[in-house]
């Protein structure tokens, strides 16, 4: 909540709990980590042995850095490795407080090391230092392909968790209450700064006005406010840049176009709030629709047959 802005009470119940999950899941690794012995004919055998990878850099951005990390962080310690991970310029306290905790439970010194930064610098040196062996990697695709070329300089294993554009379809047959409460949550949750949000929702015609209107009814009773306060629904993005990132989107939508149907504008004079914003009169060859806003921003589209939404 004052690394990046969120809730604190999704901040506890989400981010703080999925974290415990993931060490408590990875620590199981540790135990069953065997190999396989294959016999070839009766003199001779094959097998397999599991073996650290060594040094792993790990990247990782501000939308979630404490679940993001605990997936890289666990699954690399699981199995032996060491760890230089860079966290968000934005959201370097999370993983600071976890190093601190990481220290206080007896991690031998050298094993969880952070190197906070710009990626341009921070970054950019674990890509490319010799004796980093693997780098993981969650961001934009930008960046993603740009380490993809670096790293294949010194053949490093290479993951890379990147971008998208994620629709939802409501069909003719959908329960309509159910989907659109998953379509809303699935653009508004964590104030559509996730790389799975569903920022584009294609609606069966026959149900299109319907979803719209509910959309628009839900955006509009979203409750914005600073993240510490519990009655808040939404907190404010992670940064004025993020801030002018989205509203840009917004214009450009408007521009193209689009009709406003929610929202549309920054929210307060101060701190980097967006209104939750519903797009419809939108085509698939707009900007919203085809490229990734990281937003409270959805666009909705109508279709008549599911081989034309496919």
């Amino acid at each position: 909540a004052l690394d990046n802005g969120k809730p604190y009470q999704v901040a506890l119940d989400d981010d703080i709990a999925a974290t415990v999950e993931n060490y408590r899941y990875y620590a199981g690794w540790a135990t069953k980590i065997i190999g396989q012995t294959i016999p070839i004919s009766k003199d001779y055998l094959n097998y397999t042995r599991h073996e650290p990878v060594g040094v792993v850099g790990q990247i990782i951005p501000w939308n979630f850095p404490l679940v993001m990390s605990s997936w890289k962080m666990g699954a690399a310690l699981a199995t032996g490795c060491t760890i230089v991970l860079k966290p968000a310029e934005q959201t370097p306290l999370s993983l600071l407080y976890t190093a601190k905790l990481f220290k206080e439970a007896g991690f031998p010194n050298g094993v969880v090391n952070l190197v906070p930064g710009f990626g341009p610098e921070a970054g950019a040196a674990i890509v490319n230092h010799h004796d980093i062996d693997k780098v993981a990697f969650t961001g934009s695709t930008v960046t993603g392909k740009y380490i993809m070329r670096q790293s294949a300089e010194t053949i490093k294993h290479v993951t890379l968790e990147l971008g998208g554009k994620s629709p939802n379809i409501i069909l003719e047959d959908a329960d309509l209450e159910e989907a659109i409460n998953g379509a809303f949550q699935g653009i508004m949750y964590n104030h559509g700064q996730n790389c799975s949000a569903g920022s584009r929702v294609f609606v069966h015609r026959k149900h299109y006005e319907t979803v719209v209107n509910e959309l628009v009814k839900m955006a509009n009773k979203v409750k914005l406010g600073a993240g510490m306060e519990k009655e808040t629904e939404m907190g404010p993005l992670v940064s004025k840049k993020q801030q002018e990132r989205v509203l840009h989107y917004i214009e450009q939508g408007k521009a193209e176009g689009a009709t406003v149907a929610a929202g549309g504008e920054r929210a307060f004079e101060k701190g980097y709030f967006v209104q939750p914003t519903v797009f419809t009169d939108v085509s698939d060859d707009m900007t919203i629709v085809k490229e990734e806003i990281f937003g409270p921003v959805v666009v909705v589209l109508p279709f008549d047959s599911t081989e034309e939404v496919i």
